[in-house]
């Protein structure tokens, strides 16, 4: 892994990761580290980094409070925000009558507040820097749901999240600041046990399900693209073009 780093925190690029403690989330601040970024990485349980170069901030991304804490831990510590990456997010698949309170109020918390506080910290920062980029993970369910797989308040929750992404990138795109998402099929992660793969990847029409690495790539491919905003991009297996 790149610890490359420079005399100056101004000088090196900062990306703040959600959701980053396991899974997709600590790909990124890995992929992020070796492009030479310094990452502060949040999530309730994340750990303290051995790189002097990732900043861990416990907390419920949720929580107000918490988004207050990594963007001005990333401020106070190296400088500046350069990089937003909202990856945190929960899946609950119910039938929709039977969600109940507790999962309406747990979904929109994570997958709306949490994008909510975050991001309107970070781009009032980049605001001040002229430049900066905001990418969140989506998913394709939004654009094609599937029969079997209840989904409404992913639907709900994370289309939202699309919608703003190109309401942002409109707001701010005279100012530097683009605004992307990455819409994801389902992802050999953590979330989902081996035994499960084989169901799973039979439903995006390729047959397979992704790697987490198709994920970072197509993260990375974001934010090195500066003609780019506004974009949903799917890494589905062609889930959302249909079945």
């Amino acid at each position: 892994m790149s610890t490359q780093t420079t005399s100056s925190s101004n000088e090196t690029k900062v990306a703040i990761v959600t959701g980053a403690s396991q899974g997709i989330g600590a790909e990124l601040v890995k992929a992020y580290r070796q492009r030479g970024y310094r990452v502060v990485a949040t999530a309730r349980s994340i750990k303290p980094s051995d790189d002097a170069d990732i900043l861990a901030v416990a907390g419920d991304i949720a929580d107000a409070d918490t988004a207050r804490r990594v963007v001005s831990t990333a401020i106070e510590k190296f400088g500046r925000v350069d990089a937003l990456v909202n990856n945190a997010g929960i899946f609950i698949a119910k039938p929709f009558t039977q969600y109940t309170a507790e999962d309406f109020a747990t979904k929109t918390g994570v997958n709306l507040a949490g994008f909510f506080h975050i991001t309107q910290l970070a781009i009032s920062q980049m605001e001040k820097q002229g430049r900066g980029h905001v990418v969140s993970i989506t998913t394709s369910l939004v654009d094609h749901a599937i029969d079997g797989v209840p989904s409404v308040l992913a639907s709900l929750t994370k289309g939202g999240i699309n919608a703003a992404t190109k309401s942002l990138a409109v707001e701010y795109a005279k100012r530097g600041i683009r605004v992307n998402a990455v819409s994801p099929g389902i992802i050999k992660s953590p979330m989902h046990a081996p035994e499960t793969h084989a169901a799973l990847g039979a439903l995006h029409p390729m047959g397979h399900m992704g790697e987490m690495s198709d994920i970072v790539d197509a993260v990375l491919f974001l934010e090195s693209a500066p003609f780019v905003t506004g974009e949903i991009l799917h890494v589905d297996g062609g889930q959302s073009a249909g079945h």
